[in-house]
């Protein structure tokens, strides 16, 4: 072996073994006394008081929970006094009622204009709310508007005192496994800093339509809420909204509402005093794989659009029910629930293209945005059917492999059921225990207003479309259903059956 080989060979073991190492992860910080520091002064605690009116006569006073004589009854007595309006004046009835407080969390985003956020849980129904700053000083603050749907509020204060103001961050450049930091005033202590990582990105926990929550592990307890979640440069890139836990401590389960998305709803209530959001009127559901099968896609994607409001913006486009929205304004709809936020976010009156699913092919339409009533309903069905035809069938039929009897809609089935005088379709009366239908939730009184996207008014039409289908070697059938909540899509399994049955 050359002597030039002999000096590269140990080399080249040594570069393969670095290779094959695990990529290190960034190291910790070696504190976070510094950036706290700086950003403790942003932050601020809010004490919202809301005056309770008693129903109660005047002198009456809440009955106690203890015995008389226990050591708690002092505590008890003492307690109910200082939450009455006029302190501890004794246990007489009171015409202002008492006062219920409650305490949270803000940050200043502007210190010129003194505007505050938080959330609007923290400040819902106050009729005073106080700002407190890090020095204790406490400012009255006024409502400038509050968004219910993703919980936000925004308040302003008048103050000769110098205010330090917290700059936004981009919460899209999160990553998980990021440090983060939380201030806040857990239990009324005020001024806690805590830390921890971003956990995950997008929770939906079930909080409302527009879920799309940071997860942390930075700890955060009852009175951080409103408080906001910083990055390591300083910047807010979430609001602390909610925990899951089942004593009411952290258990590191926290969530954050994304800066990016609660700055739009910000700089609305600034500039209206309310939320605007984008809307085109429909109702949505999730596409499921039985429900892809059904309509020819190659995986569940999308949302599928189980009714269409009428004269509302997908109307007038001429989406339909049974479109599956696979791209709304360029953006990609991967399942169902970014649907409603990328609408709300779109600005209202602006032209955009939407692609959808329909007939086994992506097709695209032009919709112009409209804007969110203030009483809309997220995803309401207000759509009214017309009058059915007069079915000739008169007697229950069985669908054959699908566990269903069905009946066409007259006046005994209407009665039966409770049906609206101008329902269409094909009324359930029956479904079979353990069938495919009894495992989809399908009950009697659900009336089948389409097969496969096309509309059945008699018992025939529906046993016809599914045999079709089945012949044609489909996996399962889409059906359009008028229920108690509502019109929505099911896929059901077709299996191979000899002859009719239930």
């Amino acid at each position: 072996m050359s002597f030039a080989r002999r000096l590269l060979r140990p080399l080249l073991v040594v570069f393969v073994v670095l290779a094959m190492q695990p990529a290190f992860a960034r190291p910790a910080p070696d504190g976070f006394a510094d950036l706290a520091a700086r950003l403790l002064p942003g932050v601020v605690n809010i004490a919202s008081t809301q005056i309770i009116k008693s129903e109660r006569g005047d002198g009456d006073f809440p009955e106690m929970p203890f015995p008389p004589g226990s050591p708690m009854e002092k505590f008890f007595h003492d307690f109910m006094d200082r939450n009455r309006p006029g302190g501890r004046g004794g246990r007489g009835g009171d015409d202002e009622g008492r006062k219920s407080q409650s305490l949270g969390s803000g940050f200043i985003i502007d210190a010129k204009e003194g505007y505050i956020v938080t959330n609007n849980h923290v400040i819902e129904g106050a009729d005073e709310i106080n700002v407190i700053l890090q020095d204790n000083s406490t400012i009255k603050a006024k409502l400038i508007g509050t968004d219910p749907r993703v919980d936000v509020a925004l308040l302003k204060v008048e103050t000769d005192k110098t205010l330090v103001a917290v700059p936004w961050g981009d919460s899209d450049k999160s990553r998980v496994g990021d440090w983060v930091i939380a201030i806040g005033n857990p239990f009324g202590l005020g001024g806690s800093v805590t830390a921890g990582i971003v956990s995950a990105r997008g929770r939906d926990i079930r909080q409302g339509a527009y879920d799309d929550f940071i997860q942390t592990d930075a700890a955060i307890n009852q009175g951080n809420s409103g408080g906001p979640l910083f990055n390591m440069d300083g910047e807010v890139i979430g609001i602390n909204t909610a925990i899951y836990s089942r004593s009411g401590g952290s258990i590191g389960l926290g969530f954050s509402i994304p800066a990016n998305q609660a700055k739009l709803v910000i700089n609305q209530l600034k500039e209206f005093g309310k939320p605007r959001r984008g809307y085109i009127g429909v109702k949505i559901q999730q596409v499921t794989q039985d429900i892809a099968d059904s309509v020819g896609l190659k995986e569940p994607m999308g949302a599928m659009i189980a009714a269409v409001d009428d004269n509302g913006p997908a109307s007038k486009a001429k989406l339909q029910g049974g479109d599956v929205v696979l791209k709304f304004n360029g953006t990609d709809i991967k399942e169902m629930r970014n649907l409603p936020r990328t609408v709300s976010e779109t600005e209202i009156g602006k032209t955009v293209p939407v692609v959808v699913w329909r007939d086994g092919k992506e097709k695209s339409f032009d919709i112009v945005v409209g804007e969110l009533p203030e009483d809309a309903k997220l995803a309401a069905n207000d759509t009214k059917l017309p009058d059915s035809k007069k079915s000739t069938d008169s007697k229950p039929v069985d669908v054959a492999g699908l566990g269903l009897k069905i009946a066409p809609v007259n006046d005994e089935t209407r009665g039966k059921f409770q049906l609206p005088s101008g329902q269409k379709g094909v009324v359930i009366v029956e479904v079979a225990p353990k069938s495919s239908g009894a495992e989809k939730g399908l009950k009697p009184g659900d009336v089948i207003v389409e097969v496969q996207q096309e509309e059945v008014t008699a018992p025939s039409g529906v046993v016809d479309r599914v045999e079709r289908f089945r012949k044609a070697g489909r996996k399962s059938v889409l059906l359009l259903l008028q229920t108690g909540d509502g019109m929505r899509y099911i896929a059901l399994p077709l299996a191979a059956v000899k002859g009719q049955g239930g």
